[in-house]
């Protein structure tokens, strides 16, 4: 019996295909890494009986990452990291231990099946998975085929079977188009944006972000955000004058009527009109118009039309649109969510898929009458050769999917139903009218076929007052005859959708990125979302942008990434190389990347006039080991100290508060120590800012506070404090907090562990106790102290380490006499 191992995306995915292709006769366990399960069961493969095991990944299984010292903003410079810097793969989440889990299962497995995504990513975590699994499986005997990848649409058992009987290969230009990307992504990114961070963050004290980054897609997008800002800033309204007219058809009805015209910018033109107007005591209808029209029903629904939908009409923001399209696609509600198609293949079950809507109370009545009439065939759309459009494939109700999740599945479903109703039909009436030489017009729409719009009563035609009836040659009273005056206004900030629809035009990003760079240029205090979902630019968001014009246009243009992107399209489909492509792009940046750093200074003055300078930010903290005089906090985030005097910035631990440390100071620089805390109930230690930036022993590393500091004989150091090994992580340990009192506790230098002492917990007791400690922390070893020349200082060399007892207290009372 052959052994078949099969591999999905997510591990809710793996559970309902094994559910499917098992018929529900499967077992299950936990996979050793806890996070993927393992479903097994026999059944036939290819002809022959088989033993199946299907677990999953999480997502990508590796991401790719600098070798280790190229990892150092300190010690390498950016401008090697487009070509010298080796690159390599590394585990995405090494806490799964992903590698290891798969290869344990793989072990003694004949095939292997890949059920990933069927997009450009999948494949290329096909290939993730099989670098994993292949030195482990079973050797094929002779040409026998061992790889299998399953292309699927939707987790519905018809699909799910009919991809198992249909199996095919992973395709290695679609993986290779992503490694492609991930590259230039890497060595761009963290090119511009380490030397960008680096530049201004040592300059400006109220720069408010903890990385000014640089992304080959991330940048046009925030670029498109600021070109409207600038469109709204230089924006100079006109002031002109719209000539309106009222006729009165009856007594008691007014019709208010267009002027052809449109509107004047002269006053004195307008004026002349006006008076020519009003020598006319009667209005004469020119000609009376009726056209049958038609509003269509829409295209199939693809993800950019989704996500701009999600944004403009049900308030959520693209990232978390996904998110929940994700859920609805891995629990089998609707079809895969990724895909630029807008046309659905001839022998697609559209029935199937609306009568699985029949009983629905929303548009059950909409849906019945569809199966019994007969359904429209959808409009013909685009057809990108990946996915179906986004269908529902299930029924659903408000209450098995609540909030959000429920007014996204809403919209697919009636969107779905709308793409196979009739299309709108109205009847529209145009009177034109004569009041002395000038035109006049008044239109009027009466619905004759509500089609689609009953299921999107969004989309339906507005009521309006009906047309008087009359003929060619009737005259009216005149009511009034007024000139308005009116100014043009300037447009508002792009909404999201907005800002998605030109993504999608300029080819920056794919439907699966798109929402991610929105989401970044959020996240980095670039733009502000205000209401209506607007993105507001912020200063530093237009200061960047302005910068990136000043220097290099380029640089924040759509035109370069979209021939990128075309590009990487071409090495999926097989017709441009790899390497070539890659070479090439990354020249093009690095030609770019040296220039841009020979001219930033045009990107400073701009800085300058929106930025405070960090001598002129802050409030005085703690005195500098060097010169002794103050050194300003900086609260801005990334919160820092700087010394004016000496013009050195140091860096501290974030998200916390910073405060004075009692004037102790350091002994090893003479810096005054700060104290950082997280909060009452959490942790808090001292740290030497100093120590913290240049460590001072070969076993400490950039980041380190005192209660991780292996001075042997320093009253705030590890040796000093320490009281034996965290009770939870493997590698803390946990240090006597001696500011915390009279309610003593103990945090973990490590993980976020803290412990309470007993209350009432006298502080000499405390005291006593921890000097009385049976065993040392720490014995013998010699190290140096590095660039300081203060020679050499002890350094600890091992640290109790006893078994660590179930019980947290006794393992406290472990450690005390």
């Amino acid at each position: 019996m052959r052994t078949v191992l099969m591999v999905a995306e997510k591990p809710s995915l793996a559970q309902s295909i094994a559910k499917i292709l098992s018929r529900g006769n499967m077992s299950s366990r936990k996979g050793l890494n806890g996070a993927c399960s393992v479903h097994e069961y026999t059944g036939s493969f290819i002809g022959q009986s088989a033993h199946f095991k299907m677990t999953s990944v999480c997502g990508h299984v590796m991401t790719l990452d600098f070798i280790g010292k190229y990892n150092s903003w300190d010690k390498v410079d950016p401008a090697e990291l487009f070509s010298k810097a080796p690159t390599e793969k590394k585990e995405a989440n090494p806490k799964l231990t992903m590698v290891k889990f798969l290869q344990v299962e793989a072990r003694g497995c004949d095939c292997i099946v890949l059920w990933l995504d069927c997009d450009k990513e999948g494949e290329n975590i096909c290939f993730e998975v099989l670098d994993a699994v292949l030195p482990v499986m079973n050797k094929p005997r002779g040409t026998e085929r061992t790889i299998y990848r399953a292309k699927f649409s939707s987790i519905t058992d018809t699909d799910i079977c009919n991809a198992m009987n249909h199996l095919g290969e992973p395709n290695r230009n679609e993986a290779l188009s992503v490694d492609a990307r991930q590259e230039l992504d890497l060595r761009i990114g963290c090119a511009f944006t380490r030397f960008q961070t680096k530049y201004f963050q040592g300059k400006y004290g109220n720069l408010d972000s903890s990385l000014i980054s640089f992304g080959p897609c991330q940048t046009p997008t925030l670029g498109f955000c600021v070109e409207r800002h600038d469109k709204i800033q230089s924006f100079k309204p006109e002031t002109y004058w719209v000539l309106q007219a009222k006729v009165n058809p009856e007594k008691d009805s007014s019709l208010t009527l267009d002027w052809d015209r449109v509107r004047v910018f002269d006053r004195e033109v307008a004026q002349m009109f006006l008076n020519i107007t009003k020598m006319a005591k009667e209005a004469k209808v020119e000609s009376v118009s009726k056209k049958e029209k038609v509003k269509q029903r829409p295209l199939a629904l693809n993800t950019v039309e989704m996500l701009r939908v999600a944004s403009a009409a049900l308030g959520m923001g693209p990232q978390h649109a996904m998110q929940i399209a994700e859920r609805l696609y891995t629990q089998g509600y609707i079809s895969y969510p990724r895909t630029e198609t807008t046309h659905y293949p001839e022998n697609f079950d559209l029935k199937g898929c609306l009568r699985q809507q029949a009983n629905n109370p929303y548009w059950a009545e909409t849906v019945k009458v569809l199966l019994s009439e007969g359904i429209n065939r959808p409009r013909k759309g685009h057809d990108a050769g990946d996915h179906p459009p986004i269908t529902p494939m299930r029924a659903a109700t408000e209450a098995e999917l609540g909030g959000d999740g429920w007014r996204l599945y809403e919209y697919i479903t009636r969107h779905f139903i709308a793409t196979v109703s009739a299309d709108c039909k109205y009847l529209q009436t145009t009177i034109s009218f004569s009041i002395g030489p000038e035109r006049f017009t008044c239109v009027g729409k009466v619905v004759t076929s509500p089609g689609f719009t009953e299921i999107m009563p969004w989309h339906s035609i507005p009521l309006e007052e009906s047309l008087p009836h009359c003929e060619k040659g009737d005259l009216f009273p005149i009511g009034e005859i007024k000139l308005l005056e009116k100014q043009t206004s300037p447009p508002d900030y792009l909404t999201e959708a907005e800002l998605i629809t030109l993504m999608e035009k300029h080819g920056i990003g794919t439907d699966a990125s798109i929402p991610v760079h929105i989401n970044n240029i959020c996240q980095r205090n670039y733009v502000t979302v205000e209401s209506g979902r607007r993105l507001k630019p912020t200063n530093l968001g237009i200061v960047l942008v302005h910068g990136y014009y000043k220097i290099d246009a380029e640089l924040v243009l759509p035109t370069i990434r979209s021939a990128v992107e075309k590009q990487l399209n071409l090495i999926a489909l097989g017709k441009a190389n790899y390497h070539q492509v890659l070479e090439h792009t990354l020249d093009i940046f690095k030609r770019k990347f040296h220039y841009f750093v020979d001219s930033i200074a045009g990107m400073d003055e701009l800085m300058e006039v929106s930025f405070s300078p960090l001598a002129a930010t802050g409030k005085p903290l703690s005195r500098c080991g060097k010169c002794h005089r103050f050194m300003k906090y900086i609260q801005a985030k990334p919160s820092r100290l700087h010394c004016s005097h000496c013009d050195d910035t140091y860096s501290l631990p974030q998200n916390g508060t910073i405060k004075l440390y009692k004037e102790l100071r350091c002994p090893l620089d003479d810096f005054e120590l700060v104290l950082w805390s997280s909060g009452s109930r959490g942790k808090s230690y001292p740290l030497c800012p100093y120590c913290y930036n240049h460590p001072p022993f070969r076993d400490m590393k950039k980041g380190m506070g005192c209660n991780e500091c292996t001075h042997p004989t320093c009253q705030h150091s590890l040796s000093m404090l320490g009281i034996g090994q965290c009770v939870e992580c493997e590698n803390g340990v946990l240090v006597l907090d001696s500011t915390s009192g009279p309610k003593w506790k103990m945090a973990c230098n490590k993980c976020n562990v803290v412990v309470h002492f007993f209350e009432n917990a006298h502080k000499d007791l405390v005291e006593l106790k921890h000097a009385a400690m049976r065993h040392p922390m720490h014995r013998g070893g010699q190290g140096k102290r590095q660039g300081r020349g203060r020679g050499k200082g002890r350094r600890p060399g091992g640290r109790l380490n006893p078994k660590k007892p179930k019980d947290k207290m006794a393992a406290l009372a472990a450690y005390f006499v």
